[in-house]
Formats: C-alpha cells, structure tokens, sequence
C-alpha cells in the first residue's frame, strides 16, 4: 500500500513525519535509487527505500503461537547433532518465530512460540513468576509426606525451588498421575525434585502457562493465541497490547 514518504520514514521510527520532510528536502532520501521529492509516495513492503544509504526494513509483524511440542524434539530452531528441532513442524509460519523458554527432549507440551523478544523477555523473567503447569507420570505413588516436601520447596543442585502446587490425578498399580505447578525455571526442574523424593518421572508434559491452555492441539501443532488470551497475558506481564 502507498503512503506518504514521511508517514513510512515515522512509523519506522527513523523520525518524526516533520524531521522526515526535512530529510527528504535535504536530499538524504532515495526510492528505488531516485532521490525523493516532498509529496512523493511510495510501498514501503515493495520499494527500496533508503535514508543516508541505508536500507529501511518494514519490521515483521509481531506473532503468537501456541505449540505441542512432541516428545523426542529439541527446542531449538536448529541442532548440530541433526535431531528434529520445533523449527521443523512451523513450515506454516512466514515470520521467523523463536521458542519462549525450553522443553527438555524427553518432555512435551506446551511452548509459546513469538517473533517479540520483549515479549519472550518478560515471561522468563524470574520477577514474574509465571506458573507453569504439568501433568506427570510417575513412579510409584507420591505419599503425602513427600507432597508436602514438594509443595514446601525441595533442596536441588543449585539451591531450594520455589513452593510448587501438586494434586494427585489417578494411579495404577506401580505408577501414578499428578498435575504440578511450579513458578520458576530451574534446569529439569520437575525431573529433579521428583527423583528427591524417590518418585523418577517416566513423562512430563507441560499443559497450561499463565492459565492458558494448550487445548486440543496434537502432537506437533500450532495455533495462534487468541485476542482473549493475548490480552490477558499481556495485563499479567504487564505489557502493552501485544498483538
């Protein structure tokens, strides 16, 4: 679409609309190798524009994903030993998207998945304190002596964990189910405090983050995240309107 050269030369933050008349009038603006004059139009997604001999770029628009993560993937965009990576299932997605925090290999669920690094930013940031919910299977049957250890903080390699909530879901004869919520990052977080108190995870997936849910994404999928959902993260993080 056509604007105005000044408009283009503003909403790219290069400057105001008025410092950008005064840049074209100054002779320190091209299009398409011609110099601009006052008045002139111009696409700023088709035609090369340039201020002082450098190219302006159209940022990408911001986007948002939710993604289920299958087990057996690296969250990453590539890996050097060649095992499948998240980049390999966003063939769909025209922006260049970056996984938000980490998934250990052998877990699965839910990533968000965003070209905004502010936004990526402020959802590790400790000082948020994000929960982050999981559904494990486990061995064994937690008794509620180790549910309290867990729900009180457990002594890991590298410090006490954050109280995290916990509640039994079903169980069979040698293994169980139970849904933990935990509000910090810590390297194999879970797998650990679980195997402290004798219960090894067998799997772990991630289902809700900041009380949005993955939903009924299968293995692998993608979505966009909602304007609800876009909304109520960006209150929570304290962000502007996001998307």
């Amino acid at each position: 679409m056509e604007q105005r050269l000044q408009k283009i030369i503003a909403e790219m933050g290069i400057a105001s609309r008025r410092k950008a008349e005064e840049l074209i009038m100054e002779g320190r603006v091209t299009v398409n190798g011609q110099p601009a004059v006052i008045g002139m139009k111009a696409d700023a997604l088709r035609d090369h524009i340039k201020v002082d001999g450098k190219l302006l770029v159209t940022p990408e628009k911001k986007v948002y994903y939710i993604f289920n993560k299958p087990r057996g993937v690296v969250t990453s965009i590539g890996d050097p030993q060649g095992r499948p990576t998240v980049n390999d299932f966003l063939r769909g997605i025209r922006q260049r998207v970056f996984p938000v925090g980490r998934l250990d290999y052998d877990s699965e669920g839910m990533l968000f998945l965003t070209n905004d690094g502010d936004f990526a930013h402020a959802v590790l940031h400790p000082s948020k304190k994000i929960p982050k919910t999981y559904l494990v299977k486990l061995k064994g049957v937690l008794e509620e002596e180790d549910i309290e250890k867990l729900r009180n903080g457990i002594k890991i390699e590298g410090g006490m964990t954050a109280p995290a909530k916990v509640k039994r879901l079903r169980k069979t004869e040698n293994n169980s189910w139970i849904e933990m919520t935990i509000y910090e990052g810590k390297k194999r977080q879970i797998r650990r405090m679980l195997e402290r108190v004798g219960h090894p995870v067998i799997r772990l997936m991630r289902v809700r983050i900041d009380g949005i849910e993955m939903g009924d994404l299968g293995p692998g999928a993608y979505r966009r995240m909602t304007a609800e959902e876009m909304k109520k993260i960006s209150k929570e993080l304290q962000l502007g309107e996001a998307a």
